[in-house]
């Protein structure tokens, strides 16, 4: 070992070093002389926060209990989810189906808000006869009465409203040019308003909590000029400014505000963007692929992982940000 730029003190003729712990720098002294006995007569300046091999059993800080690692049980990871209260928009198809199963086996209590009432009767069925806490509420993202209901529907069922997932999303394309007023409508209301509405209802609850988390799910179009997305594209960016803006007003209280920011996710809703077309979704799915640099498109419980890491304690010190998940377009735009 090369002691270069250490300094050393003869026990005779010099003053001895003496650390803020003289216990801690006596057993640290003590481990050197068993690693270079030559050392012998010298005392070697250990600092207080020297790493482990220095320690000795039964002195020191106590240790931190070990982390659960990688190739524990997620649900040992993830446990930081159980008896969490979630309510998801957009709740019974594509990712926020995915997040919806992911967090009640992670033992969260989920109400999953649709307008998809048969999906979301489905859902809830499914889920609780595997003996997980999943309430459907049928509603529109973009109604606040239904808003305020879903809500409602998780405090008085659950008592409480830990974190909400601002999900629900509606996709038109087109030029501008040709992009009706009505479906600019279409978009906006359900995929800015209907966040709006949702961080309207859910933050004064959490504030009383004193804690709580929104995550809003933003896309990829928001930072990439995707053909024929203008509208949908405006929307999502606009999520990440609300989600600014929450941040500096409520974050004081106690309220996280983060995001998610999918790209070319397999989903009902990009296949029915698919209609129309003239090769079958397939081929146009494996031509996607193709571009991503990871070489495939992602699924819902992709996106689902990232959320539920996000709205876990663990996440406490997370705000204020969007992750992106999506295989690498951001870095090598497919278009």
């Amino acid at each position: 070992m090369c002691l270069r730029g250490r300094r050393f003190f003869r026990s005779r003729g010099t003053r001895e070093f003496s650390p803020p712990c003289a216990r801690r720098a006596h057993a640290c002294s003590s481990a050197a002389l068993l690693v270079w006995p030559g050392l012998a007569g010298l005392h070697y300046p250990v600092h207080p926060f020297a790493p482990a091999p220095w320690r000795q059993e039964g002195l020191g800080p106590p240790r931190r209990p070990e982390r659960p690692s990688s190739h524990e049980p997620r649900s040992r990871i993830m446990s930081h989810l159980k008896d969490k209260v979630i309510l998801i928009t957009g709740g019974t198809s594509g990712i926020g189906e995915g997040c919806a199963e992911l967090f009640c086996e992670h033992g969260a209590k989920v109400v999953a808000m649709s307008i998809q009432q048969a999906e979301g009767e489905a859902l809830q069925k499914r889920l609780t006869d595997r003996g997980f806490s999943c309430a459907f509420h049928f509603g529109d993202a973009s109604k606040e009465p239904d808003v305020k209901a879903a809500v409602d529907l998780a405090v008085s069922r659950f008592g409480r409203l830990d974190a909400a997932c601002a999900n629900a999303g509606v996709l038109r394309t087109g030029k501008i040019t040709a992009f009706s007023v009505d479906d600019f409508h279409a978009v906006i209301n359900v995929n800015l308003l209907g966040p709006v509405l949702l961080a309207k209802h859910a933050i004064p609850v959490m504030e009383k909590q004193g804690k709580g988390v929104i995550c809003f799910t933003t896309s990829v179009a928001a930072d990439i000029g995707f053909p024929e997305h203008a509208v949908y594209a405006a929307s999502k960016a606009a999520l990440v400014a609300l989600m600014r803006s929450l941040t500096t007003d409520h974050s004081p209280n106690g309220v996280r505000f983060v995001a998610v920011s999918p790209g070319t996710i397999d989903t009902p809703m990009l296949a029915a963007s698919c209609e129309g077309w003239d090769q079958p979704k397939e081929v146009l799915y494996a031509a996607v692929a193709k571009k991503i640099p990871v070489r495939r498109m992602g699924r819902p419980i992709d996106v689902a992982h990232v959320v539920a890491f996000l709205l876990s304690d663990e996440a406490g010190f997370v705000n204020n940000c969007v992750v992106p998940v999506e295989g690498g377009t951001l870095a090598l735009p497919p278009w």
